[in-house]
């Protein structure tokens, strides 16, 4: 069923679409040598090409076409062997040059897609409309003194690319799916770390609402929303906005608006600029960028096994698909899944992952890159459960040991001496005595009261300090009482 949102004169369709902002992962600024380290001192990061400097011309940077092509390739879209690059010209304090120098008419990246699934299980591909590369502008701090506003030009010269989608999604749990998915591609690309909040991936998000079966009316932008919560609540608050504007006979005014995430409400910032109040045109100091293909086919070779196609395999070994969602989330859970699973059981892998350890993750408030326990001890102990050295339930227990010790579990299990009873005369000697000593309850048992197999099976283990093998010592017990 389709989302709609329900007005006065009845219920009003979303159209949605996305303008997402994503930092390049590259050491360098797009066209300077700067360097691009999060959190340094404020403009202890900036070249004469980053300030603006008169003369100063800028050099691509390498790497970050290649980050883009890559990200592309991801997406799946279409690689464009010749691009250009414009300017952009607008004043701003923290834009030195007075221009940016961004991709306009003829993008480095053209159409591509993003499949989402959404929480009922349902999947739909979100069409991108193009992928451009641009350089940011600087940061103004407008909180650090009451006249003054400060400039930090760290920022000023990173490379950005901008994904543009289209305007396909039509409800907040879209745009959130849809916004969750593309940072999970970027991240495991390599291509943005997705810190939304750092500012290194930020959406625009584009909102207009239309009656079911009409066409489009005008749309607003809502500018640097920087979450996945904050997207969905700003499309629902502009949507239901809109609604009351032409509910109530206005029209509504193509502009760009800020979301106040306090109030919940967006506001209007500016009216919206058309190209042509821009001034676009190709940038004079560069030439235009053209790739050849077999550069773009080497980098094709090395893309990474992407969230959907590593979910399918998890799925074919054997998992659940909720739980193969969950290991491929982030690409370092799935990178210490695959550690945990590699020539082991595979489902049991998962149950321990997403189970003990990701509990002691929660307990411990710490996360994957920091694991209180290494895959390949947990692995090692899998090993000792899988070759009958030490039960599923001492496993627990020596989990435990090996986050307060750091320890091997193989160590553990030596020096406490935990190992697994599988010596058949053991076994049999310690189910004996507890029948002996529970005369009256094997004659009940005898009787036909079968629900006390289970209690000389827990008296037995209990009597073997939890050091029986569970399947032999079950053997044992009905042998002894047939």
């Amino acid at each position: 069923m389709s989302y709609t949102i329900e007005g006065s004169t009845g219920p009003w369709e979303l159209v949605i679409g996305l303008e997402v902002h994503a930092q390049v992962i590259s050491k360098s600024k797009l066209f300077s040598g700067a360097a691009t380290e999060f959190g340094a001192e404020p403009n202890s990061q900036v070249s004469f090409i980053d300030a603006g400097f008169p003369g100063m011309l800028p050099v691509i940077n390498r790497e970050c076409v290649a980050q883009a092509v890559r990200t592309g390739l991801g997406l799946k879209a279409e690689i464009n062997l010749w691009s250009r690059f414009d300017r952009k010209n607008y004043f701003y304090a923290d834009l030195p040059q007075g221009y940016q120098i961004s991709q306009y008419a003829h993008p480095i990246v053209g159409k591509g897609e993003v499949e989402i699934e959404l929480a009922d299980g349902t999947r739909k591909t979100v069409g991108i409309t193009r992928l451009h590369l641009e350089q940011d502008a600087g940061k103004s701090l407008h909180d650090q003194h009451p006249t003054k506003s400060y400039i930090d030009l760290n920022r000023s010269g990173v490379a950005l690319m901008e994904i543009v989608s289209e305007p396909d999604m039509r409800s907040p749990e879209e745009a959130g799916a849809y916004l969750s998915k593309l940072r999970q591609i970027l991240r495991y690309l390599g291509t943005c770390d997705g810190n939304m909040d750092e500012g290194s991936m930020r959406a625009d998000v584009n909102v207009s609402v239309r009656k079911p079966g009409e066409g489009y009316r005008t749309r607003c932008e809502v500018k640097n929303v920087n979450s996945v919560k904050f997207v969905m609540q700003a499309v629902e608050a502009e949507a239901r906005r809109q609604i009351e504007v032409w509910e109530s006979g206005g029209t509504v005014e193509q502009e760009t608006r800020l979301f106040d995430t306090q109030r919940g409400l967006t506001r209007s910032m500016r009216s919206k600029e058309d190209a042509h109040d821009y001034r676009y045109f190709p940038e004079p100091d560069l030439p235009p960028l053209v790739l050849e293909k077999d550069w773009v086919e080497q980098i094709k070779a090395t893309l990474p096994e992407l969230p959907d196609a590593r979910r399918a395999r998890y799925v074919a070994m054997g998992l659940t698909p909720y739980d193969a969602h969950v290991l491929t989330l982030e690409k370092e859970t799935a990178a210490f899944f695959e550690t945990v699973a590699k020539g082991r059981d595979a489902k049991m892998a998962a149950n321990w992952v997403t189970g003990d350890f990701f509990a002691a993750l929660n307990r411990l408030k710490r996360d994957i890159t920091d694991p209180p326990v290494t895959a390949e001890n947990l692995g090692k102990l899998l090993d000792l459960i899988a070759d009958n050295t030490i039960s599923g339930k001492i496993a627990k227990d020596v989990f435990e040991i090996m986050i307060e010790t750091g320890k091997a579990p193989g160590e553990i299990v030596e020096e406490r001496g935990l190992k697994q009873v599988t010596d058949t005369g053991a076994i049999e000697k310690a189910v004996a005595d507890v029948l002996a000593k529970n005369a009256d309850k094997v004659a009940e048992y005898k009787a036909g009261k079968d629900k006390l197999f289970g209690f000389f099976v827990g008296q037995t283990m209990k009597a073997m300090q939890g050091k029986g093998n569970p399947a032999l010592v079950n053997e044992v017990v009905k042998k002894l009482l047939g």
